[in-house]
């Protein structure tokens, strides 16, 4: 709620937390969120006595409005942004960051109010969304990881790729993801593939690692081929799509 609180037009009254009673949470405000684990979010919203001019809103990024089914005004606002900690995350919410937000049209203008980009997201497509958001942040950084003990192995440190790995990402959104693809895979050198393998075998934990770089080399070869995927006008005269073709 510090985010809000500095956004201006807010006013919290603070937490209610482990051990205290929610029973009266919804009475004399206009916006209780419920920020606990996504297997409590049901039982503590039940809790809560209804009250018709309050609106209850969950943060989780898994869950449906079915959650908040005894509260008649309800919603959900995700952020899509990682918050390590309080203070980061107070920042990051005012940092432009899109916000998934579903229900009652309060979670919208919470999100436009904290500056941030909205899209709507529906119950019906909240697996999907929420399983795209783990791949995007916690697949990424367990990537990464992978990266940092490969890098190990030659004597290297993490962030002698950290230049590379920015500047994948911002081509993957600068251009889209199958234009900024490069790399073996995508080239079909089979040779330096299978020497990767052979060097990853070596390591220690060695079965979890192929198995993650073979279903990378998976991926990145389904995105090389995936051509339907990209409109005609980037496609033209793009001579590496026409090879792979």
């Amino acid at each position: 709620m510090a985010a809000l609180d500095a956004a201006g037009g807010y006013q919290s009254r603070g937490a209610l937390g482990r051990g205290r009673s929610t029973v009266d949470a919804a009475r004399g405000v206009d916006l209780l969120v419920i920020a606990t684990p996504d297997d409590a979010v049901r039982d503590v919203a039940a809790a809560v006595t209804p009250v018709a001019t309050t609106t209850v809103i969950h943060l989780s990024g898994s869950l449906g409005l079915d959650v908040l089914v005894t509260h008649p005004r309800r919603g959900s606002l995700h952020p899509l942004v990682p918050m390590p900690n309080a203070t980061i995350g107070a920042q990051r919410l005012r940092s432009g960051i899109t916000f998934a937000v579903a229900g009652d049209p309060l979670t919208r203008l919470l999100a436009e109010s904290l500056g941030g980009r909205v899209v709507e997201v529906d119950d019906r497509s909240r697996t999907a969304y929420h399983a795209a958001a783990s791949i995007a942040a916690n697949h990424l950084v367990a990537l990464i990881g992978q990266v940092e003990r490969v890098a190990a192995t030659a004597g290297l440190p993490l962030d002698a790729f950290a230049g590379l790995m920015r500047a994948a990402t911002d081509d993957a959104f600068a251009l889209g993801p199958r234009r900024a693809l490069t790399g073996p895979a995508v080239r079909g050198d089979w040779t330096t593939v299978e020497g990767h393998r052979v060097a990853l075998a070596g390591m220690p934990g060695h079965r979890t690692e192929l198995a993650a770089y073979d279903a990378m080399v998976g991926l990145a070869r389904r995105l090389s081929m995936d051509t339907a995927a990209v409109p005609d006008t980037v496609l033209a005269g793009d001579a590496d799509a026409e090879q792979v073709a």
